[in-house]
């Protein structure tokens, strides 16, 4: 076989392959043991037609569109390898000729991924941030873990506070006529929480148990329901119990109870060590975003609109697996949110393309680096793949090869090799 390759405009060009005569006969060859079991000629049993006789009937062209469906996957695999191309769309494919004991010739249209010219990216400047533990730190971490575990006591007396829990019936009024889900009973709120109109808790804030109160506020200009923007409204409230967390002392029977630690001592070196691992992971991360996008803006390149739709194909299924995970399909969540999927798709694009242009100018580092993952790579990341789902590493290499997508593992650990490469050469401004 022979291919080349014709640039022409933008990222499209023309993919010219030839298939030598020996090729071409194989297939018609195979076009023919294909066909001959489903034709009927008299004289003759099913399967049993000679050769001659069947083309003598029916002409060899008979033949000629099985044996194209028999090459040409190869021979235009065969193409890609031969020119290097990366096709981000089907091929327009026109068989320019095709004749037994004749060469077929192929043209085919074929866009591909954009040139990427690469700007700075070596030496990106990276702002610093501590990832040093204070002492506040682990008194946070501590203070969030005792409303965790806190015991929630009901008030006989006294009055409702900030951070307690308000038992109330509520209905709200816009000029004195109530309105569609302004309305419920025994809710529970915590006061301090700001999950109500802003100034709503604050008005609970004070009430003794069994009082009866209006409160007035004014819903935000943003708020979800357009009739009732930036309208003032009075609620009328009853407080029917008050409940008070009531926080466990911070001592070793707290440690013991929340961790596997004997003393408080040890359970606060415990958790120094893992605040400490989170900021550097967090620290990790702002330094992977900051020198993509850094090395994302410096390039030059032109995004074509199906390596943008494909993703959002991409992110679609992401999406939907994530949703079935969880025991629900994509029309349920459609219906409870009263979101139609088009509209789910417009807001993935901004990050779709994001996504791209990210890949694209990794890729293109990868390549310029000479960075590759390596054949142990690999195996090593099938590995955690097989852990993961809980299969045998050759069961996770049979499904990709199986479904073309070996090559994609490959190539997502050239990109993260790619990311580090732009770290490890960044620099941390003071």
């Amino acid at each position: 076989m022979k291919a080349s390759w014709e640039k022409q405009e933008g990222n499209i060009g023309t993919l010219t392959i030839e298939v030598e005569p020996e090729k071409v006969n194989e297939a018609l060859d195979k076009a023919f043991k294909k066909v001959v079991n489903k034709v009927n000629v008299p004289g003759f049993r099913k399967g049993k037609v000679p050769r001659q006789i069947f083309e003598a009937k029916f002409g060899v062209e008979s033949l000629y569109q099985d044996a194209i469906d028999i090459i040409l996957p190869e021979a235009y695999t065969y193409a890609l390898k031969e020119t290097g191309i990366e096709p981000i769309d089907r091929p327009e494919v026109d068989i320019e000729s095709f004749a037994k004991n004749q060469p077929m010739k192929v043209t085919a249209k074929v866009q591909v991924k954009p040139e990427v010219t690469l700007g700075e990216y070596k030496g990106l400047e990276v702002e610093a941030q501590d990832t040093e533990v204070k002492p506040e730190d682990i008194e946070a971490e501590l203070k969030r873990l005792q409303n965790r575990h806190a015991e929630l006591v009901t008030l006989e007396e006294g009055t409702a506070q900030e951070g307690d829990i308000a038992v109330i019936d509520y209905e709200g009024f816009v000029d004195g006529v109530p309105f569609e889900g302004g309305k419920a009973e025994k809710h529970s709120l915590e006061l301090g929480s700001g999950s109500f109109i802003p100034g709503f808790e604050d008005g609970v804030v004070g009430m003794a148990k069994g009082e009866e109160k209006d409160i007035e506020v004014t819903f935000p200009e943003e708020y979800h329901a357009e009739e009732l923007k930036g309208k003032a409204a009075v609620f009328k409230v009853k407080l029917h119990d008050i409940k008070r967390k009531v926080l466990p002392e911070l001592d070793d029977e707290f440690a013991q109870d929340v961790s596997d630690f004997e003393t408080l001592e040890e359970f606060k070196n415990d958790l120094e060590a893992q605040l400490k691992s989170r900021k550097e992971r967090e620290f990790r991360i702002h330094q992977e975003q900051s020198v993509i996008d850094q090395a994302v803006a410096n390039a030059t390149f032109d995004v074509p609109d199906v390596m943008v739709e494909n993703e959002v194909e991409n992110m679609m299924e992401e999406f939907k697996a994530n949703l079935r995970s969880q025991g629900l399909s994509l029309e349920l969540y459609t219906q409870f949110t009263n979101q139609s999927e088009s509209a789910l798709r417009d807001q993935m694009k901004g990050d779709a393309e994001k996504r791209v242009r990210n890949n694209l100018v990794l890729e293109a580092i990868a390549k310029a680096e000479g960075l590759q993952a390596t054949d142990e790579e690999l195996d090593k990341e099938l590995e955690t793949m097989a852990e993961q789902y809980q299969r045998s590493v050759e069961e996770i290499r049979s499904i990709l090869e199986a479904n073309g997508r070996i090559d994609d593992v490959r190539e997502g650990l050239t990109v993260k090799k790619a990311v580090d490469f732009l770290v490890d050469n960044s620099k941390i401004k003071a």
